[in-house]
């Protein structure tokens, strides 16, 4: 009788972990906090036209950001999976450094990087605790990109046009593929329910490119170069099925 019950007890115990187990086929949704930690540079501001111009001493600094994270995993087996990752577009500021930075803040953006990466996960596929590596790419553009009534007002005095006179100065900045490395851990608390974090990093850089008007006509454009570089770590719930 005692030979049977622990029989039944390692059969109960085996069929337990084998429920945890991340497998061929399996699909994962996490959802969670995304932080973006900019290790960010620039160049100087730098007027291409009406003459080529560098505004010395001038920099500028991004701010970080916290949106919704999103993520969609696909276990190819037991070790191997690719995952989706994409947040609420986080917006960023930028502030002025050096010359520029009485002006305070320059602008602001949204960040869109939907991200694909392929992870290998330590461990074997019925343990809780699952170390993993990840490398990938994303693709990154922005959106809704605005500049500060100081730094509209700077430009027109560096031009030596009134205020008034000054219609506007828009901006744009460049989009770009780029890689993504990624390392983490992972802790399946049931079948279904478990937690991930995860840290990324991203060399990014990106150029903004800005066109003065005057009574609607353009009169300027400079650009500055921004590598952003963000660190990325991401705190989620997980629900596999």
């Amino acid at each position: 009788m005692k030979t049977k019950f622990l029989a039944l007890a390692t059969l109960a115990a085996l069929g337990s972990g084998s429920a945890l187990a991340q497998k061929a086929g399996d699909w994962q949704v996490g959802a969670g906090w995304l932080h973006f930690a900019p290790q960010d540079s620039s160049k100087p501001l730098t007027f291409t036209s009406p003459v080529a111009a560098v505004v010395p001493g001038s920099g500028a600094s991004v701010g970080t950001s916290d949106t919704l994270g999103l993520n969609l995993t696909y276990f190819i087996d037991s070790h191997w999976a690719v995952e989706g990752v994409m947040g609420v577009p986080p917006k960023f500021k930028l502030s002025g450094e050096g010359t520029l930075g009485p002006i305070g803040e320059l602008g602001e953006a949204r960040q869109w990087s939907p991200t694909l990466l392929a992870k290998y996960h330590f461990n074997d596929g019925e343990a809780r605790f699952r170390p993993y590596v990840g490398l990938g790419a994303t693709y990154v553009w922005y959106s809704d990109v605005k500049l500060t009534p100081g730094l509209q007002g700077a430009l027109a005095n560096r031009l030596g046009l009134p205020p008034s006179a000054l219609s506007a100065t828009t901006a744009k900045l460049d989009s770009s593929f780029t890689a993504v490395f990624n390392a983490g851990v992972a802790y399946q608390f049931d079948p279904h329910w478990g937690m991930a974090f995860s840290v990324s990093y991203i060399p990014l850089k990106t150029t903004a490119k800005l066109t003065t008007t005057a009574r609607g006509f353009p009169v300027a454009t400079s650009e500055s170069s921004l590598k952003v570089n963000p660190i990325v770590p991401y705190l989620a719930v997980t629900y596999k099925f």
